[in-house]
């Protein structure tokens, strides 16, 4: 897990190689065998997908309703062809799976086919049965993940979804100014994703405080609540420790009351819109004694100030923000399993690639 987490920089730079288009402000997407005038008339995304990859969709909503202004519904795949789903040929249904295999995405794919939408698999594994049967799509080419917990798969599914909202979204309103932003800080990925990986001695310290605690909380808002359900999921998978990943403004709807001192909270604090409204839940945490581990951009000392333990992310736009911040739950995981002595590589009860219901 630990290899594959410091291959992300090499990971995210394959699978951002020769898809930028500095000249248009966009991404050169081949795979998806879509011309400029069948992007303009989808009508509705869904993207379906499993446990991690379902995060990932999750932040795929965020950022096709922001760069392309369409409407994206992230659903459950195990759930999708039960549902009876409303979907149609001005639909495109985005099918993510690192293995390519999962039961339940690919039997989401088949009922997308059946119902004639518009099928696209985002897949890691090079002639995977949903990149085959999807018939376009975007390889990850992020290399073999051998860890059962997903880390460079989930970061380079969000870069190919960025990628592809990026595409969309120069279909429809988005400027060439805003594109060519975008385009300049996804080439900087590597980089950023780097800098957080300097910062591993910091975070194994900051873990070895909270590595004996039974529950965890993990809070954010926007794009960063799917990246708070995502850290909750690598400590539950990795560490055995019970925790829950929560949208910031839900913690005083209950959770609330089973705060305490032997209860952290990882808060989600990168500097994109909706962080003040989250240090106001740091502030509530803090007030019940719980110890606040604080995901900071680089230079925010009032965010590093309302915390009890501050990770340190460098600045990015928010477009970019799960990708970065996600990498520092990981390692967290990481250590904290590390130190409770589990099994990291391959946890009790779990399977890499879940090829059954």
């Amino acid at each position: 897990m630990l290899k594959e987490i410091f291959e992300q920089p090499d990971a995210l730079a394959n699978t951002i190689r020769g898809r930028l288009d500095p000249a248009g402000g966009t991404a050169f997407l081949s795979g998806l065998s879509l011309s400029p005038r069948e992007l303009a008339a989808v009508r509705r995304v869904v993207i379906v997908g499993c446990g991690t990859s379902l995060h990932a969709g999750m932040v795929g909503k965020y950022l096709f309703e922001k760069l392309a202004d369409i409407p994206t519904a992230p659903e459950q795949a195990a759930e999708f062809r039960y549902s009876n789903p409303i979907v149609g040929p001005d639909d495109w249904v985005i099918a993510l799976s690192q293995s390519g295999e999962t039961a339940d995405t690919l039997a989401a794919v088949r009922e997308s086919i059946r119902k004639g939408a518009l099928v696209s698999g985002l897949c890691n594994v090079v002639g995977s049965t949903i990149a085959r049967e999807a018939g376009r799509g975007v390889y990850l080419h992020a290399g073999p993940e051998i860890s059962v917990a997903s880390t460079k798969a989930f970061t380079a599914q969000v870069t190919a979804l960025l990628m592809t909202a990026l595409k969309l979204g120069r279909t429809r309103r988005l400027s060439f100014e805003d594109g060519d932003r975008l385009v300049k800080e996804i080439s900087r990925l590597p980089e950023l994703v780097g800098k957080v990986l300097e910062g591993n001695d910091a975070i194994a310290k900051v873990a070895e405080k909270y590595a004996k605690a039974d529950d965890m909380f993990f809070i954010g808002r926007g794009m960063l609540h799917p990246v708070a359900l995502e850290g909750a999921l690598k400590i539950k998978e990795v560490a055995y420790v019970h925790a829950e990943g929560y949208q910031a403004a839900e913690l005083k709807h209950g959770p609330i009351a089973l705060l305490s001192e032997k209860t952290p909270v990882v808060a989600l604090l990168a500097d994109i819109p909706g962080k003040e409204k989250t240090l106001g839940n740091v502030q509530e945490c803090r007030t019940r004694m719980a110890p606040v581990v604080g995901v900071v951009t680089e230079g925010d000392e009032a965010a590093a100030a309302a915390v009890t333990d501050a990770l340190v992310i460098p600045k990015t736009c928010a477009e970019l923000s799960p990708i970065v911040t996600v990498v520092v739950l990981q390692l967290f995981a990481y250590h904290v399993a590390r130190l409770r002595g589990c099994e990291i590589d391959q946890p009790r009860n779990l399977a890499k690639s879940v090829t059954v219901e």
